[in-house]
């Protein structure tokens, strides 16, 4: 199996194949057409969402996943995949636009935190009580 694999490897380096493959250039201006027909569908999408008053994301996370699916496949197409920042910039403008709200983190309701913290807390005060009861019940008196 190693011996085959290593006669293709040569086989493929002895003929030339692997340098006549050249990449061609990132072609910018289709990446940019192309991403532009995406952001339009994105962009609909997301006027129904209100993101003006509140954060979106978790009701729109598929509508950004097909965004993103859809901006990965333009820059494999057009070999701009790792080509400078292109991706990055059509998601900091997405991000600037349209999650903004999103970056504020709050504290959940007071009630939700005594739900979650105050079993916690019962159980501790509660767990030296019941061991010293139960090894010290279990001893006989002298």
């Amino acid at each position: 199996m190693v011996s085959t694999a290593s006669v293709f490897v040569l086989i493929f380096i002895w003929t030339g194949i692997a340098a006549k493959f050249v990449v061609p250039p990132c072609d910018q201006h289709m990446f940019h057409y192309g991403v532009d027909r995406c952001l339009s569908d994105f962009n609909k999408s997301m006027e129904t969402s209100g993101y003006r008053d509140h954060c979106p994301w978790p009701a729109e996370k598929g509508v950004y996943n097909k965004l993103m699916r859809c901006v990965d496949d333009l820059a494999i197409v057009f070999w701009c995949n790792g080509h400078g920042f292109l991706k990055d910039t059509v998601f900091y403008e997405v991000h600037k636009t349209y999650f903004r709200l999103c970056g504020r983190v709050q504290d959940p309701p007071l009630t939700t935190l005594i739900l979650l913290i105050g079993p916690v807390v019962i159980a501790t005060l509660l767990l030296p009580v019941l061991c010293a009861n139960l090894t010290t019940s279990s001893t006989p008196t002298l």
